[in-house]
């Protein structure tokens, strides 16, 4: 992020999609948030590589689907680069492969088109600040696909976690936010905080979509299961 001494630093972004109404669409409302500069568009993956290792901003928009090379292939050439950006991919999720893949390139978010503006203000801003933001649907979508296709196998770092971890990292795998959960808790949001960044760090973890990841991998969540606070 940019910025002179004294003001507040600007997210620099670039939006990457193959259909010109979705990104105008995009770009109002990203500059209709304070400290969110739009510094270019790319209309395929090519083009969204060349665009974002020349402007360097601090988070790009991805499309999975495009021309040439599609978002998935682009956001992984550049999260190899010396110094990448932050990557959210935004996606309509017309197949369970294209979710699968996208889990595992690192990015820090995932996006559907239908999501609403403020969360597609909240997943930019977390990308920026080294956090990841799943739209609760996808959320759900993950659980349930891969709870078809994987036999849960509990790792050995589950037994690191205390009880209460688990079920923060439970509740954190349904798409909550450290509020939310809070509130599911009947704690502090600061508590969360804390209880958050010690399950991320024992389950060495990069941030929250690793975390889904995991926890429905390890079967610590299963579709239809309705999760009850200690």
């Amino acid at each position: 992020m940019t910025g002179r001494a004294g003001e507040l630093a600007r997210i620099r972004l670039v939006i990457a999609d193959d259909q010109s109404m979705i990104r105008a669409g995009l770009r109002f409302v990203a500059e209709t948030a304070p400290g969110i500069e739009v510094v270019g568009e790319a209309a395929d993956g090519l083009q969204a590589l060349s665009v974002a290792r020349r402007l360097r901003p601090d988070v790009v928009l991805m499309d999975i689907a495009m021309p040439r090379m599609d978002g998935l292939g682009a956001a992984r050439r550049l999260l190899e680069d010396p110094h990448p950006p932050r990557i959210v991919m935004l996606t309509t999720f017309d197949t369970d492969e294209n979710l699968h893949a996208s889990l595992r390139t690192r990015v820090n978010g995932f996006l559907l088109k239908t999501s609403p503006p403020e969360q597609l203000i909240e997943a930019i801003r977390a990308a920026a600040s080294g956090g990841a933001l799943i739209d609760p649907a996808a959320t759900t979508r993950v659980i349930a696909s891969f709870a078809a296709r994987h036999e849960p196998a509990a790792p050995l770092e589950l037994s690191t976690l205390t009880q209460r971890e688990l079920e923060v990292l439970r509740l954190l795998a349904r798409g909550l936010s450290n509020l939310e959960i809070a509130r599911a808790l009947h704690v502090g949001n600061a508590t969360i905080r804390t209880h958050v960044t010690q399950v991320l760090r024992k389950l060495a973890l990069r941030n929250r979509i690793e975390a889904v990841v995991f926890a429905y991998e390890a079967g610590v969540v299963r579709p239809g299961q309705r999760d009850r606070p200690c």
